[in-house]
């Protein structure tokens, strides 16, 4: 079984449907002891970083992610789940999980450029992974996003995007893999990497 975790943000449901799809069991939980035993676990969503770390804290399910992360089963950040894995982010000054060392920056003010992104755009692979099995590069996918993740360790940095300027939009740690953009809003290849996951 998937955990999708539920901290009481949106988009859980896309990506369940998603899942559901692929021909995958999911469930859409906060419950500790169910994200502990599942297979694998997704963290996807839209929203803020000091709302998102608030509700976790008041879950207690940032310590269950933690803990999950460190037991070195699967788990995939998707979106604000890419950025709370980090120390930092700018958006209001949160500390988020620091699970990965590094920040989460906004985009520099500029005139030409639409902040949030919203919309298509290239993510290039910058070096294999396995999540991007039989996916171009490269290849476009569906942002949301008004902060990018700036990783202290280049080496966790598996794909590149530039709006802007050029940014992480994927990262793999150890067993943790986690991406700017939504998987579950970017069609084909989207889904594709979403199976590739699951069958890590």
């Amino acid at each position: 079984m998937i955990a999708i975790i539920d901290y009481k943000a949106g988009n859980l449901t896309s990506v369940a449907r998603a899942l559901d799809h692929l021909g995958y069991e999911n469930k859409i939980t906060d419950d500790a002891d169910t994200i502990l035993s599942a297979e694998s676990v997704i963290f996807p969503g839209v929203g803020a970083a000091k709302a998102t770390m608030g509700n976790l804290q008041n879950l207690s399910l940032d310590e269950v992610l933690v803990k999950y992360y460190k037991s070195g089963k699967p788990m995939l950040g998707i979106c604000i789940g890419i950025q709370i894995l980090f120390e930092h982010s700018e958006e209001e000054d949160t500390e988020c999980l620091g699970l990965l060392s590094g920040s989460v920056k906004k985009y520099p003010a500029d005139a030409r450029l639409k902040v949030p992104q919203i919309g298509w755009n290239e993510v290039c692979q910058v070096r294999p992974h396995p999540i991007f099995e039989g996916v171009p590069n490269p290849a476009h996918f569906y942002f949301v996003n008004s902060y990018f993740p700036v990783p202290n360790n280049a080496e966790t940095i598996i794909s590149n995007t530039t709006y802007g300027l050029e940014f992480c939009s994927a990262i793999s740690h150890n067993n943790l893999i986690a991406t700017q953009f939504h998987l579950e809003k970017s069609g084909r290849v989207g889904l594709k990497m979403l199976d590739n996951f699951l069958k890590l």
